[in-house]
């Protein structure tokens, strides 16, 4: 069991959630997830990696109430226990094996889009420790929905907030905010991590592709099982077929076929809005 020390709602249905793990997190690197488990019957619930701390033993995870696995996971309190974290899981982000000189050289830019901006953090909070520079771009539909924007502005070099209804920061998509801070002013970026919605990252690596830099994207929205076996988050990479879960979840964006990839993730809408039915009519949360 898995005791929750902190929880704390970031935006309507996202919430925070620390737990104690002391093994996973002292192994944990930027880019890994964990497989989640509210109860003894609960379903494997994959989640990325929030932050971790080695000196607490802490995890901490970013999980939006959409289903019924994660409206249960949302549901415990500070005290509770989850029945299984189990990690960390998949490969870190590529950046954590290249040499520290070489690394310190590179100016990234991390794109960030609604709980896609929780796992962004602990990658922009190692590489900043590191001494390397990274600006971040967190967007969201408006400033309600924004999440993490207080501490990645502690670990960004600059921190740019996108909302589609111009709440706050810029008015308008991130793509047309990354494409703004290169071509209108001046930016220098050598390479681009998107993590959000699959379209948006699709677009963002349409951005990228046009702005002429390289782009590594997030598949971690397509994982079921988080061990190969159930085969759920096949992807094509490449033109090569791929698991998310122990191939990746960050891959080169220009290698990855975006339309299987949004099939794939829309394949079990149907089961899913059946399981949420059943779960508010006999009251499962």
């Amino acid at each position: 069991m898995f005791e929750i020390v902190e929880k704390r709602e970031l935006a309507a249905g996202i919430y925070l959630t620390r737990v104690k793990a002391p093994r996973i997190a002292h192994s944990a690197q930027p880019g890994q997830f964990v497989i989640v488990r509210a109860d003894e019957k609960g379903e494997r619930t994959p989640l990325t990696i929030a932050d971790y701390d080695d000196a607490e033993g802490t995890v901490t995870l970013v999980t939006q109430a959409i289903g019924v696995s994660t409206r249960k996971i949302t549901a415990k309190g500070v005290g509770d226990s989850l029945a299984d974290v189990a990690g960390p899981l998949g490969r870190p982000s590529d950046f954590v094996n290249e040499p520290l000189e070489e690394l310190r050289k590179r100016h990234l830019v991390f794109v960030g889009g609604g709980v896609g901006t929780a796992p962004v953090y602990p990658q922009v909070k190692w590489l900043a420790e590191r001494g390397v520079e990274v600006d971040v771009i967190v967007g969201a539909k408006s400033k309600d929905m924004l999440i993490y924007k207080e501490e990645m502005a502690k670990v960004a070099t600059n921190l740019y907030i996108a909302t589609d209804d111009g709440s706050e920061g810029f008015h308008g998509l991130v793509t047309a905010l990354l494409e703004n801070l290169v071509t209108e002013q001046g930016k220098h970026y050598d390479g681009v991590v998107a993590i959000g919605p699959m379209i948006m990252m699709k677009f963002v690596t349409l951005t990228a592709k046009k702005l002429e830099l390289p782009c590594t994207v997030s598949l971690n929205a397509l994982m079921v099982d988080g061990t190969g076996m159930c085969g759920a988050c096949r992807v094509t990479i490449a033109g090569k077929t791929k698991f998310t879960c122990v191939d990746g979840p960050e891959f080169n964006a220009y290698d990855v076929d975006f339309d299987e990839a949004m099939r794939r993730q829309a394949m079990y809408r149907a089961q899913e809005q059946h399981a949420n039915e059943h779960a508010h009519k006999c009251n499962c949360f």
